[in-house]
């Protein structure tokens, strides 16, 4: 099943409460934090909404919290 890997690359201070809301409905609270939604025509309009501010690639599967701080980590 894909998802959307989303990231929140602008901030959204400054614009209207209705794009705040919608990066808040998404689950984006702060810049460069990432978050995973299966592939929908809702969560797509979502995404339409606030493309400016977002990056967005689909991905095969959704990785976990820990999986994303181990793939941060620089190797020894």
């Amino acid at each position: 099943m894909p998802f959307f890997k989303v990231t929140l690359i602008r901030s959204a201070i400054g614009l209207p409460k209705k794009t705040s809301g919608v990066l808040q409905a998404l689950g984006l609270w702060k810049r460069m934090a990432t978050v995973f939604h299966p592939v929908s025509p809702h969560v797509a309009g979502q995404i339409m909404a606030v493309k400016e501010l977002v990056a967005v690639s689909e991905v095969e599967h959704a990785l976990t919290k820990a999986e994303m701080r181990a793939n941060r980590r620089p190797d020894p």
